[in-house]
């Protein structure tokens, strides 16, 4: 791809050159859920070498651009696509949500719900957003003090940061697509869930370039870890759930919670109950998409059951078993570029026109 400051690199190295051959000089010069019991380490992992975590996450204030180069920043107008071409599952580019890992959980680290690290990734998420030309905001969420995961969390704010495309009106309908960004204390959170965030990301570039069947809006969950009991958690999307007013209720269609979709080669595609329209629609995605996918029913340790209890169509992708759960050892290279991938397709899929 060609840059207009490549090109204007080149157009100066013309004119010296010519001022050159006239004076006479010569110019020849060398010249990247569910709470479930550990299991085997996945068989796949990151292709490319990854930072481990960092271990003091508590570093001097960042500015909000991201660390490493963006991977939506920097697009060729020859390679847009047109407005009104639909979305696919082949537009979705795996590397964006492969890098949002490794500066999520490489990077950033360990993101508790009220801490300094999960502020820094809640800016950093939101910045990736607007760039993708989505209208981005924080919402505050309380949270309590607990205990999580075995280890004391104080009382304290978190935000959900919602991304909206330009002139949505949440009382049309719509779809929600959504992923928490908060970890238990001690873990970095690569699958945990790093990866569920990383395929919004990649999705919603996708999706800010193609037609989609309905508008959609992305959502980058606060506090959805347990702070005690079972129902200690879930905060950011129990709170997005009861602000909305009757009218964006009665709009939104489904919602779809992407949490540990980077482990394994399956993915799962789960249920509150023994089985919904939004799980049936999530499996037709898959097999339109070409992807490998299980129904799984009963599942309600993510944030599409703040949905559902609520009585609003919902579901989840992901929740794979892995030795690393809720872990030191949750690092990016336990996660699949492959897996990735085929949530990538599936959720591109399910928001495709038809």
């Amino acid at each position: 791809m060609t840059t207009g400051r490549a090109r204007r690199r080149g157009a100066a190295a013309s004119a010296t050159m010519a001022l050159l051959v006239v004076a006479g000089c010569s110019t020849d010069q060398p010249e990247r859920g569910g709470r479930d019991a550990p299991a085997a380490p996945p068989q796949e992992s990151v292709e490319e070498p990854v930072e481990e975590p960092v271990e003091e996450p508590e570093q001097p204030e960042e500015p909000e651009e991201p660390a490493e180069p963006s991977p939506t920043a920097e697009t060729s107008p020859e390679a847009s696509p047109e407005p009104d071409e639909p979305l696919s599952a082949d537009a979705v580019d795996t590397a964006v949500a492969v890098r949002a890992v490794r500066h999520l959980a490489g990077r950033i680290g360990p993101r508790e719900a009220t801490g300094e690290a999960y502020a820094r990734a809640a800016r950093w998420v939101s910045g990736e957003l607007s760039r993708l030309g989505y209208d981005v905001e924080r919402r505050r969420v309380d949270v309590p003090a607990g205990e999580s995961w075995g280890v004391p969390v104080p009382a304290g704010r978190s935000v959900n940061v919602v991304a909206t495309p330009p002139g949505f009106d949440p009382t049309k309908p719509h779809l929600v697509v959504g992923a928490h960004l908060d970890t238990v204390p001690q873990a970095p959170g690569a699958e945990d869930n790093a990866s569920g965030v990383g395929v919004a990301l990649a999705v919603a570039e996708a999706a800010s370039q193609h037609s989609t069947r309905l508008p959609t809006v992305f959502v980058a969950f606060g506090a959805e870890e347990p702070r005690g009991d079972p129902e200690d958690h879930h905060y950011g999307s129990r709170q997005y759930v009861a602000a909305m007013p009757p009218a964006e209720r009665r709009a939104m269609r489904a919602m779809v919670s992407l949490d540990r979709v980077g482990v394994g080669a399956v993915v799962p595609v789960g249920s509150a109950g023994e089985s919904d329209p939004v799980q049936g629609a999530l499996l037709a995605a898959a097999r339109r998409a070409g992807a490998a996918a299980v129904a799984e029913s009963g599942q309600r340790s993510s944030d599409h059951w703040s949905f559902v209890r609520d009585g609003l169509p919902a579901a989840r992708l992901g929740s794979t078993p892995y030795a690393g759960y809720h872990s030191t050892a949750d690092v990016p290279s336990v996660v699949s570029p492959a897996q990735l991938e085929r949530v990538g397709r599936i959720v591109a899929e399910w928001l495709a026109p038809r």
